[in-house]
């Protein structure tokens, strides 16, 4: 009788372990799928995206009105039509190549984007560090194969676009750099 009653109570034991450890399993897999987020910061997020939308919206047309716009860079773009052929809606004189201020040296689009990037930035932080430290020195020593990779093309306009590219990010970093 007694060994009757002893399963009775350890099969009961036993079930109630089982009950609270599918419990637990079941509402851990519904946390994992939204596991820390709730509709409110979800909806927060998206009236966030919204708003910078409709300001981007509303620069645009403020722009639009003014009759033209500054890109990236600060520089000012007319929305007329007559711009004394030196600078027709982004393209510079006959329309090969869209205007960025840096000669066309030749190469490919690879070669050139990647020199231009790496000598600005390098130019931007050496202007910075002169601006920081009251000296300028823009004809100083610098790796201008920086990035360089044989696979792109020639080395020596890729020389050139650097250097056109540094002293440019030098400027600017020397008259911005913070």
């Amino acid at each position: 009788m007694k060994l009757n009653g002893i399963k009775r109570f350890g099969g009961a034991i036993l079930g109630l372990f089982l009950f609270v450890g599918i419990m637990a399993v079941s509402s851990s897999t519904a946390q994992a799928q939204y596991p820390g987020w709730n509709q409110d910061q979800y909806r927060r997020a998206e009236q966030a995206r919204r708003e910078r939308e409709r300001e981007l919206q509303r620069q645009r047309e403020r722009q639009a009105r003014q009759g033209g716009w500054y890109d990236q860079y600060g520089n000012w773009h007319s929305n007329s039509s007559s711009n004394n052929g030196y600078y027709n809606n982004g393209y510079y004189n006959n329309g090969s190549r869209r205007w960025d201020g840096y000669g066309n040296q030749g190469g490919n689009y690879e070669l050139r984007q990647t020199a231009l990037n790496a000598g600005y930035n390098e130019g931007y932080k050496a202007g910075r560090d002169d601006r920081r430290h009251g000296r300028y020195s823009q004809s100083r020593s610098v790796n201008s194969l920086k990035d360089y990779n044989s696979r792109m093309g020639d080395r020596y306009t890729y020389q050139q676009y650097f250097m056109q590219a540094y002293q440019n990010g030098y400027a600017d970093g020397y008259r911005i750099g913070y």
